[in-house]
């Protein structure tokens, strides 16, 4: 690490506590050079991930935004919306998924909720599928019954 000081490119690391939960290390540096002192910070660096929608058009990943429609659907439901879409970033990050697509993010969605809790999974699929009438709805409620027996 160069010195922020005099400019060596090189430094020793004097002490390195982690922070934030084990998600990040602080470090206390000397420069052998000047013999200062500074401190740095390590964080793991996270994979950008864009969603490309049904319109073809392409954003930035927002976790937020997840959570908004999770939240919904979980409402009054014994199920954590956020701790869903923490797992579904989790599962994204960690297969390095740099591109998804809006459906195959819904269904993934859609898959928690199913696993979880069915009046859950029905608010959630009745927005995302975009339920026209109520025998979209009904025929939806058929096949999740029809899965459980």
């Amino acid at each position: 690490m160069k010195c922020p000081y005099c400019g060596f490119a090189d430094s020793k690391v004097i002490d390195s506590r982690p922070i934030n939960e084990g998600t990040s290390i602080r470090r206390r540096r000397e420069c052998p050079e000047c013999q200062r002192r500074f401190t740095t910070f390590e964080v793991i660096e996270s994979v950008q991930i864009v969603v490309i929608k049904k319109d073809g058009s392409k954003e930035l990943f927002d976790k937020n935004k997840l959570l908004s429609g999770l939240l919904k659907a979980c409402q009054k439901r014994p199920v954590n919306a956020g701790d869903i879409a923490d797992e579904i970033e989790s599962e994204l990050q960690n297969e390095l998924c740099q591109e998804i697509t809006s459906v195959a993010l819904g269904e993934l969605a859609m898959r928690k909720l199913k696993s979880l809790d069915h009046v859950a999974y029905v608010r959630f699929a009745s927005v995302y599928r975009e339920f026209k009438d109520l025998d979209t709805f009904l025929n939806e409620l058929r096949e999740l019954k029809n899965s459980e027996s």
